[in-house]
């Protein structure tokens, strides 16, 4: 009740829970063997197999293998969609079954699909440059045209789905993954939809992309076991390993999957973005991005800084991108920063790019449903200046309640989102 009659009608705003989870990772397919590999510590990094390394200078993936997308997709429809596309929609589609989800029995208007992607498509686009110079313009295929462009997923996703509230491709480097989150959380909130499917979906194992990054000197070297090659945080880490594959989550307006009984993972709290303005691809040495992307999803959230316990980083493995998250997960949370758990479960999935942040707030939700922080492997000498608990090892039970999830994109893009364990009386 409100205390006084003259204040203006402020409405409850929607709380955003999470219902389902689909991924196709390497190191697993489902949430279940997914979360098991996070949980365990268990790298997908080997040797590259997509294509012939040549002189390439780097020769480790996490690929995705054994990828049958027909489990998932018609084998007519999965012949004619980049592998991005394939991705997306299988993972999609885990997401729908395990959130139990009939689409068939939801008004389809009050279902949205949102998808984050940076460099997919990309294998679409090399194949038809390549039939135009073979055979002409007869010789491309009219699925370039579907397939190449960044919005084909979100559209193909929802095709499949059925979902006819909205569906839209964001593309903010890696930071995708975590702002598509944002913007699903927005359109719960705002009573535009009652369901939105939201995930990112990355297939970049190509020699196009593998080339720039090579020359980028920003993936890992390492000349022994793959499994060891990426170390973020460590004193010894010389890159990331570059991986594949999509996550989707089925996010609800919480009254709405109460009202069907659904399984629910955890709540979507809040989102923060911001962009430094400051290099295309280098983080700002103050890190200023991401100490405004915490401020504003702490401030939206309505949360003390002490109530996070965990934190999933953007942890690259650049001796940048570690230092400078380092250093501005320090000054954000002052003191209480010593007794956050963090940890950086890229080691284990590869780095998905666009997808990352997806696949990292699905490792959150699963953190959080399981009450268990997940290892930060291969960190066995911290460097100097990233000297917080990154949970080395093995993972961690703990009793958390809200855990937070950060990621960094070229152009200076950061996003933070924080999610929380479910209480329905909160």
């Amino acid at each position: 009740m409100r205390s006084n009659p003259s204040e203006p009608h402020v409405a409850a705003q929607r709380r955003v829970v999470v219902t389902g989870i689909g991924v196709i990772a390497p190191n697993g397919k489902g949430a279940k063997s997914f979360w098991e590999s996070i949980r365990d510590g268990k790298s997908a990094a080997a040797p590259l197999t997509r294509f012939p390394p040549r002189d390439s200078p780097v020769r480790i993936a996490c690929e995705v293998a054994n990828f049958d997308p027909t489990e998932y997709i018609e084998p007519k429809a999965a012949k004619r969609l980049d592998r991005s596309i394939q991705f997306a929609v299988c993972a999609a589609r885990q997401a729908s079954d395990d959130a139990s989800l009939d689409c068939r029995a939801i008004d389809p208007d009050r279902i949205g699909v949102v998808e984050g992607t940076s460099v997919s498509n990309n294998e679409t686009a090399a194949r038809a440059e390549e039939e135009f110079a073979a055979h002409g313009y007869r010789g491309v295929s009219l699925h370039a045209m579907i397939n190449g462009y960044a919005g084909g997923g979100s559209g193909e996703v929802a095709l499949k789905l059925g979902a006819r509230g909205h569906a839209i491709t964001l593309s903010t480097g890696s930071a995708s993954g975590n702002d598509v989150m944002g913007y699903a959380l927005g359109m719960i909130q705002n009573d535009e939809v009652d369901v939105m499917i939201a995930g990112g979906a990355e297939a970049p194992i190509i020699p196009s992309i593998w080339g720039t990054f090579c020359q980028g000197k920003v993936m890992s070297r390492h000349p022994g076991d793959p499994r060891e090659a990426m170390r973020p945080f460590d004193a010894s880490r010389d890159g990331f390993v570059l991986g594949e594959g999509a996550a989707f989550l089925v996010l609800e307006e919480m009254s709405h999957a109460i009202g069907r009984n659904a399984r629910i993972y955890c709540e979507l709290l809040a989102h923060g973005r911001a962009c430094e303005s400051y290099h295309p691809v280098a983080p700002h040495p103050d890190g200023i991005g991401i100490l405004r992307a915490m401020d504003r999803a702490i401030h939206r959230a309505r949360l003390q800084k002490t109530a996070v316990d965990y934190v999933n980083a953007h942890g690259t493995a650049t001796e940048a991108n570690d230092r400078v998250e380092n250093a501005a997960i320090k000054k954000f949370f002052g003191p209480h920063a010593r007794r956050i758990a963090l940890s950086a479960t890229k080691p284990v999935t590869g780095h998905l790019l666009a997808a990352s942040g997806a696949i990292e707030a699905a490792v959150c939700a699963l953190a959080l449903f399981h009450q268990t922080i997940p290892p930060t492997i291969n960190l066995k000498t911290p460097a100097p200046d990233c000297d917080l608990d990154y949970v080395s090892g093995k993972a961690r039970p703990y009793p958390m309640q809200f855990a937070m999830s950060m990621n960094s994109g070229f152009g200076g893009k950061n996003a933070c989102l924080l999610l929380g364990r479910f209480d329905p009386g909160r």
